[in-house]
């Protein structure tokens, strides 16, 4: 029996992306990974030291967010007061910081050596210079009517990139006064 509604055709539905694919396999093996690698450290040690391990691990991850977080704010602080724009090494190495404090506070070694590992300046740096690279091919292969665009006319801080000098004068109905010239609108 059919309630008369089309049925949806698999050709009318977008193909999935890989990463909808294989996120959740990714993740799914993750989590095996972290169990098996818990539940093998307490065998060869004790129950007592993986818990002192995630413990540590939580504990120095907090330090390191609240640190990275500290400078972060005080980068911006600054560059706030002198009038200039934050510093371009700040923001990205701060963010690590803070994903490498947050794999720590996680619970399991392979995200506390994930963690650790993102806390070594030069694993930033490469990091960042990756991220800037794969950003802008990105934004280079905008087309018009995309996210990307919008993102990249947002950018400019102009939708069209044109500006058109003007003054808006109101004729409200009723008012006899004619009112006098108002100051140029200014950003």
């Amino acid at each position: 029996m059919t309630t008369g509604a089309p049925t949806p055709s698999s050709a009318a539905r977008p193909p999935r992306s890989r990463l909808r694919t294989f996120l959740p396999l990714g993740i799914a093996v993750w989590l095996v990974l972290e169990i098996w690698l818990l539940t093998l450290v307490a065998g060869a040690s004790s129950g007592l030291t993986v818990f002192l391990l995630l413990l540590a691990g939580f504990v120095l991850g907090a330090v390191v967010i609240k640190r990275a977080g500290r400078r972060a704010f005080q980068n911006l602080s600054q560059a706030v007061q002198q009038g200039t724009a934050p510093a371009s090494g700040g923001g990205s190495g701060s963010g690590l910081m803070m994903l490498g404090g947050l794999l720590l506070m996680i619970p399991g070694l392979i995200s506390d050596a994930l963690g650790l590992l993102l806390l070594i300046p030069p694993v930033q740096k490469a990091l960042a210079r990756y991220a800037e690279r794969v950003v802008e091919r990105k934004l280079g292969r905008v087309t018009p009517g995309t996210l990307g665009d919008a993102f990249q006319q947002a950018r400019m801080h102009r939708p069209d990139g044109k500006v058109v000098q003007g003054e808006v004068i109101r004729d409200e109905p009723g008012s006899e006064t004619p009112q006098g010239p108002r100051p140029p609108l200014t950003r």
